[in-house]
């Protein structure tokens, strides 16, 4: 019993460790540096999905993903110098999110809703992190190591682990899933929860509103591809069906009316990066 009572403080005072960190002014701040930055790649990842869609006269070439709005960013004006912001700030964000997930900060709870959602926080600080890690190696004139196929090197690895194969299957549901909790939030404004409306203007609410349901919905069906694929990889054991981002974009171009598909799921990403730069701003928490 005394041992039992040992462990569930030791399991407290790491949680009210974590949890003090996630209150941190540093963390707070650099979390919204974070979402910043995440609102920057998306709108730019976008803006080039839609030189895409427009054909060869209007910019044409691959399909692009972050890692290309990131060599967009490395390319202009002190371009290394906001790549360091930029990965600051997802380091920020990553360590923010994880607090979220270990400590319980959001409140979600530990009931199998809340833990799935913490999961989510988990892997979205993870997802961003290793972006922001990217951002760092592009700003320190290194290779980002990432490249149009990370998402098949990275399937590769898990596969060749002990069961490898199913968590890559799980990982697809769970990606589809979150997809699915996206619409979700766009259909019945879940987040709405997240933001302090009352510190917005009568005109910020107004155009905020349609923009995060548009963003919501593209990011959310951009995912349940992702997922798909993933799915498909552990299916078929072969890590070359996995697609990231540039790969989904790249698979909805080539289908019938792939150039209007294309378009308007760009335009959906551009305004999911404004929802984020409205979270970075507004958001219930970090605003605190």
């Amino acid at each position: 019993m005394a041992q039992s009572r040992t462990t569930r403080d030791r399991r407290n005072e790491a949680q009210g460790a974590a949890s003090a960190t996630a209150q941190h002014p540093w963390v707070k701040n650099l979390a919204r540096v974070g979402l910043a930055a995440i609102g920057v790649v998306y709108i730019l990842v976008g803006g080039l999905a839609v030189r895409l869609a427009l054909g060869p006269g209007g910019g044409g070439g691959g399909a692009p993903d972050q890692q290309t709005a990131l060599q967009q960013i490395q390319a202009a004006p002190l371009g290394r110098l906001v790549l360091g912001l930029i990965a600051l700030g997802l380091f920020g964000y990553l360590v923010w999110r994880l607090t979220e997930a270990f400590a319980d900060s959001a409140g979600e709870g530990d009931a199998p809703k809340g833990l799935a959602k913490r999961a989510g926080h988990a892997l979205n600080g993870l997802v961003y992190g290793a972006i922001g890690l990217q951002a760092a190696r592009l700003a320190l004139g290194q290779s980002s190591g990432g490249g149009g196929s990370s998402q098949q090197e990275w399937t590769a690895r898990f596969m060749s682990l002990p069961l490898g194969r199913w968590l890559v299957g799980l990982a697809g549901l769970f990606v589809i899933g979150y997809g699915l909790y996206q619409l979700y939030e766009a259909w019945r404004e879940k987040y709405r929860e997240r933001l302090s409306y009352s510190q917005m203007s009568a005109a910020e609410r107004r155009w905020l509103d349609p923009l995060s349901k548009a963003g919501l919905v593209a990011h959310g069906i951009v995912l349940g591809l992702v997922g798909l694929f993933l799915i498909q990889a552990a299916y078929t054991f072969n890590p070359q069906e996995a697609q990231g981002l540039g790969g989904v974009l790249s698979e909805i171009a080539q289908q019938p009316f792939g150039p209007w598909l294309l378009g308007l799921v760009a335009l959906g990403l551009i305004a999911y990066g404004v929802y984020k730069l409205a979270q970075a701003r507004y958001h219930r928490v970090l605003a605190q």
